[in-house]
């Protein structure tokens, strides 16, 4: 009796490690398929915030006569704006057109609804660099030149704008490539029309650069 007693305390004794050893083994099995679930969605929402969410085009502003490039709206209420642009500048005086690439960071403070259709934006204001591609321009100021007679590179531009914008929201049914459409004209200046303003004494219209553009926000 004693004996059969035994045996089933260690029957019981081994169904009850067989069934924790189960539970555990089951239970990191869930975390595992949990934790993979989680690096695969954190690999999504990483590609998903590189894919651009619009689209520009814009004229002028001292980064070629005309640009396209694409960006991404981000922050509180999307009032953050980052653009990457590659723009043309035809021959003019020199012998060859050239390229140039500018990356552009935009702020929009608040927006304004006029209806169901059309949103103001009363304020952007911009910083960008632009570069062009072309042996015509240098980093460092060549032998030919005095000393710190530029004192800063010709290749590399820095700007600052300020604007406004009007943007028209499609309406779904009529949706094609966007959602909505935004035209936006700019003021801008850059590093070198500034100290050359304050040393040459330059009226605005020599320092200040108008340009226009359209946005196409995708998502």
């Amino acid at each position: 009796m004693n004996m059969n007693l035994s045996n089933i305390k260690r029957l019981c004794m081994l169904v009850l490690v067989s069934f924790l050893a189960l539970h555990g083994f089951a239970n990191h099995t869930v975390d595992e398929t949990n934790r993979y679930k989680k690096r695969v969605e954190g690999y999504r929402n990483l590609w998903q915030a590189l894919m651009p969410t619009y689209t520009k085009m814009q004229y002028a502003g001292g980064m070629g006569l005309l640009n396209f490039g694409v960006g991404w709206s981000y922050g509180k209420n999307q009032q953050w704006e980052t653009d990457a642009f590659l723009g043309f500048i035809p021959r003019y005086s020199s012998d060859k057109a050239k390229v140039t690439m500018t990356l552009k960071q935009n702020f929009i403070p608040w927006r304004k609804p006029l209806n169901e259709s059309f949103t103001f934006e009363p304020l952007t204001c911009s910083l960008y660099f632009n570069t062009v591609f072309s042996d015509e321009f240098w980093t460092q100021e060549p032998d030919r030149y005095p000393k710190g007679y530029y004192g800063f590179s010709t290749r590399f531009r820095t700007h600052l704008s300020v604007g406004q914008r009007i943007r028209f929201n499609i309406p779904d049914k009529k949706r094609i490539f966007s959602r909505s459409i935004t035209a936006f004209y700019e003021i801008s200046t850059c590093d070198f029309y500034v100290v050359s303003a304050f040393t040459n004494h330059l009226s605005p219209e020599d320092y200040l650069r108008l340009s226009f553009g359209l946005k196409f926000d995708i998502f």
